[in-house]
């Protein structure tokens, strides 16, 4: 966020505290907002508990929005900003492992009591300048803590998704999770079945894809020079504690099979496909891309299922783990309700992977048709990675980077010379035969042995003039390249 529009965030929820306490009603900033700012970070949204009912908050502010009026949960819009405000409350009955079946009105310290963990505990009065701390979240703040408020069981049983979320805010925060926190989750990882999928993928895009300005990161470990990015070591972190935690087996049990499945030491010195997986997602940038990380989860996904053994020299192969990684990783981006559009974008990645170490041998045509594939960018970071992750060689990178660059100074390679429309007005029809013309000359454009539009049409009726059944649309047109393969 812009630091105006911080600034002005943090103003309007602070005006919004100030009218509730005028009004003679309690009124605080609670939850995540109040656990960054005591990190020195600033919140990306500020809410509110108060004592005031949520008939009394829509008498109070002009305009607002009863997004739980049952539950006490108001938005208060000002200025455009939406700013929720519930009423303190105290839950019970959560029979369902997500939303309570009865709710009362409370007071604060009850309110604070059915919170998730004690670092998202706190409440604090902007107007007077104090804090409030009923659950030991200070401690657990200095003491980099994840810790359930009361018994984890409890807090799990309410809300299963508060086991991801504990993983969540430990990988993003560089938090440790309290031993008898963890050991709930363990416990009680099955049980993370009962949630949909789409909470569980929108809770793990929030652990692979880390804010970047979450607070101060953790520096690494002495002499790891592999360490990574900031970014890249939460994702990394939240991997290995979901595999701690029981809970990779449980909504990722194809990638649990990459634990222990081992790698030809020549190209992967670094060990298991799962170590791997880790050493990549240590080296993400600030901001990937959201197809990124799950690129790299699934990029390699096949290796186990696909591994076999040569009988003489013991060395493992995955023969064409890339094509059944991308069936596979297409599955279980359905089965997260991932929307079409990244599910294709992910599986185009996944299955054009192993292309890259060919690059440099490939013929101009098929290189630059890999180069101006739309997921090209993607896929290119996808491959940096993969390299960092093991031999860390990025001579191939280098060479499709350079590569890219000299094709984007000829934007006249780009859109093809012609259309079909083209070849029907010199007397083709609609078929096969159409398509395989097109993409030949296509393949002459890339070659840059048809370099204008006038060429390519020169070509195609010189072409057409050699085949007489060609205007038919039903004969095969005869290629001028070897075995017409490119």
């Amino acid at each position: 966020m812009v630091q105006s529009d911080s600034k002005t965030a943090r103003e309007l929820a602070r005006g919004i505290v100030a009218r509730l306490q005028d009004a003679g009603f309690e009124a605080f900033w609670v939850g995540g907002c109040v656990r960054d700012l005591q990190l020195g970070r600033e919140p990306e949204d500020y809410d509110i508990a108060t004592s005031a009912r949520p008939e009394q908050i829509e008498a109070l502010f002009p305009r607002t929005k009863a997004v739980g009026r049952r539950f006490g949960v108001m938005l208060v819009i000002e200025q455009g900003r939406e700013f929720q405000v519930a009423t303190f409350r105290a839950e019970a009955d959560y029979r369902d492992g997500r939303r309570p079946s009865r709710v009362r009105f409370a007071d604060a310290r009850a309110d604070a009591r059915r919170r998730d963990f004690t670092i998202n505990g706190l409440f604090l009065d902007p107007v007077a300048g104090r804090l409030y701390d009923w659950v030991g979240g200070q401690n657990d703040l200095r003491a980099r803590l994840i810790r359930t408020i009361g018994a984890p069981e409890e807090r799990f049983a309410e809300d299963h998704l508060r086991m991801l979320r504990a993983i969540r805010l430990a990988a993003n925060l560089e938090f440790e999770i309290e031993p008898r926190t963890l050991e709930a989750i363990r416990a009680l990882a099955p049980n993370i079945q009962r949630v949909s999928a789409e909470r569980i993928r929108d809770e793990l895009n929030r652990l692979f894809l880390p804010p970047p300005d979450i607070g101060p990161a953790v520096p690494p470990p002495a002499g790891d020079t592999g360490a990574g990015t900031p970014t890249g070591r939460r994702a990394a972190r939240g991997l290995e504690l979901l595999r701690q935690s029981g809970l990779l087996e449980v909504v990722l049990p194809e990638l649990a099979a990459t634990i222990p499945c081992e790698q030809p030491p020549d190209y992967h010195p670094e060990g298991t496909v799962f170590t791997h997986l880790v050493l990549m997602l240590k080296h993400l940038p600030a901001n990937p891309p959201p197809s990124l990380p799950w690129a790299v989860l699934l990029h390699d996904i096949a290796k186990p299922v696909t591994a076999t053994r040569d009988p003489q020299t013991g060395e493992r192969h995955f023969y064409e783990h890339d094509k059944v990684g991308a069936e596979m990783a297409a599955r279980i981006l359905r089965r997260l309700r991932f929307p079409n559009k990244q599910i294709e974008e992910i599986v185009t990645c996944v299955r054009h992977h192993m292309q890259f170490k060919d690059a440099p041998r490939m013929r101009k045509a098929t290189l630059r048709r890999m180069l101006l594939r739309p997921t090209f960018a993607l896929e290119l970071e996808l491959h940096r990675l993969d390299c960092l992750g093991s031999h860390r060689r990025l001579d191939i990178y280098e060479f499709l980077r350079a590569e890219a660059e000299a094709l984007a100074r000829q934007p006249q390679i780009r859109p093809p010379l012609v259309k079909g429309q083209d070849l029907i007005k010199l007397g083709m029809k609609p078929g096969p035969a159409l398509g395989r013309m097109l993409a030949e000359i296509r393949e002459l454009q890339l070659q840059e042995e048809l370099k204008t539009r006038a060429e390519a049409l020169r070509w195609a009726r010189r072409r057409l003039a050699d085949t007489p059944l060609a205007p038919d649309a039903t004969a095969e047109v005869p290629s001028n390249r070897p075995n017409g393969r490119s």
